[in-house]
């Protein structure tokens, strides 16, 4: 009934949502990188709403596969 709170089970838990986190961050310091311009300023201080749209898009879909990759 309680098995996932077993140790083997909560801190591969752990691991996976670690790797997960670390893909995701990857995934988006490669978006960033292959854009021709700088994600931050281009959203934060030009206040482009495409482009935040585009991003915050992208990021769900980065987090959807990193998710179900994790899952099975």
């Amino acid at each position: 009934m309680l098995d996932w709170l077993k140790p083997a089970a909560f801190f591969g838990s752990i691991l996976y949502a670690l790797v997960g986190v670390m893909v995701f961050w990857l995934s988006f310091i490669i978006l960033d990188k292959i854009t021709p311009y700088k994600l931050w300023e281009e959203i934060v201080e030009k206040h482009n709403i495409a482009l935040a749209i585009v991003a915050g898009a992208m990021a769900l879909g980065i987090s959807i596969i990193v998710a179900a990759a994790v899952h099975g």
